[in-house]
């Protein structure tokens, strides 16, 4: 990109770019993470795209529509689960806990 993409965008390609390598690199620390990232940030957004699924089911619009919305942070969410396996394996010690509760989480947000 050039300087003047960069100016023009404001920077925030750079710095999703940076988010999104901080945490595939594993240069977030764990804690941040799981606690943060996955269970407080993603989750609510998981929340808010079932919601607004379910609204737009209950408002008459076509079937087809609400799938799409619910599935929305899909990708995200597995992004997530593999930087929290990446980070763990990284920082060895008794991180199969994180690992599991990842599991667990990618496995709940999925369904509900």
């Amino acid at each position: 990109m050039t300087d003047l993409g960069r100016a023009a965008t404001g920077g925030r390609d750079d710095a999703a770019r940076r988010f999104f390598r901080s945490r595939w690199r594993g240069t977030v620390p764990l804690g941040r993470l799981i606690w943060r990232d996955m269970m407080l940030v993603a989750s609510a957004l998981n929340a808010l795209a079932s919601m607004l699924a379910l609204w737009l089911l209950g408002a008459g619009v076509p079937p087809l529509v609400a799938p799409p919305v619910h599935f929305a942070f899909l990708p995200y969410n597995l992004f997530l689960a593999l930087c929290v396996w990446r980070t763990a394996e990284r920082t060895g010690g008794s991180t199969v806990g994180y690992m599991l509760l990842a599991t667990a989480w990618l496995v709940l947000v999925t369904v509900i």
